[in-house]
């Protein structure tokens, strides 16, 4: 995977089957891979039991536990402190949140799913996938979990034009790289969460889908003039794999790359 700041680990009964302290530096969601249960409490003789039906979502702030695991499969979502910052208005020092034994939260339990897709694909979108839902998580968990009120922030408008065209010219220049959400918001002096939300309001998508069509029109562009391995068209616009690239090619285009080559060659 991507060195990207948000991190994953599986929690199953092999590695937990005994109870044991749990240090959680930085707040965590518990995503439940399959039916079970885990035991969790501040003191080994009063350990309390929580049952899990796949899909359901716990989430831990930044404490000191002992705990259990039963039966049950967790995947575990770390949010880092630098995307809480942001969703916080970039506030100095750790964001703390409530912890909840069931987040009910629709929000959060569809981003946390998209997250596990992601993992269970290989994270074929990259780093900056990871860092555009990484942030809307962030934005969800602090608007709904936050120990402190969080203001609340009011955009008068997008991008303007001259900042519009920077990031545009770098994404253009950087297209083959890894981008990330924070190199993007970097270009134009933004924090990433501010950022996010002024370029959506100027290009009507997120950075991800902006950079997403970026890339295939630079694949057209190829198709129509080399005679390229559709492998190196994928790795020439900075796809990860040729599955990946056929999959959101076809989803721009109605065709897969192959077809669009004949279809503009015949």
């Amino acid at each position: 995977m991507n060195e990207a700041n948000i991190k994953f680990e599986i929690i199953t009964p092999e590695s937990a089957r005994e109870p044991r302290i749990w240090v959680v530096q930085q707040p965590s969601l518990g995503l439940a891979l399959q039916p079970g249960s885990i035991e969790v409490g501040f003191r080994r003789s009063e350990m309390k039991k929580f049952t899990y039906d796949t899909g359901e979502i716990r989430l831990t702030p930044r404490l000191q536990k002992w705990f259990r695991v039963d039966d049950l499969h967790f995947l575990y979502i770390t949010i880092s402190d630098t995307a809480l910052a942001e969703a916080w208005e970039g506030t100095k020092g750790e964001v703390e949140l409530r912890g909840a034994d069931y987040v009910l939260d629709e929000r959060v339990s569809g981003l946390a799913a998209t997250l596990n897709a992601e993992r269970i694909a290989g994270f074929p979108n990259r780093r900056l996938f990871l860092d555009s839902i990484e942030q809307a998580l962030a934005i969800a968990l602090v608007h709904s979990y936050s120990v402190r009120d969080r203001a609340v922030r009011t955009y008068l408008g997008g991008l303007g034009p001259a900042r519009l065209r920077r990031v545009k010219e770098f994404i253009h220049t950087k297209m083959e790289d890894d981008l990330t959400l924070s190199d993007m918001a970097q270009s134009v002096g933004l924090s990433a969460s501010h950022f996010s939300e002024m370029f959506r309001k100027s290009t009507g998508e997120t950075p991800h889908e902006f950079v997403l069509r970026c890339r295939t029109e630079r694949a057209k562009e190829i198709l129509r003039k080399a005679e390229l391995r559709v492998l190196d068209v994928a790795v020439a616009c900075g796809f990860k794999t040729q599955q990946h690239f056929a999959r959101v090619f076809r989803q721009l285009c109605g065709a897969s790359p192959s077809e669009y080559r004949r279809e503009f060659l015949g």
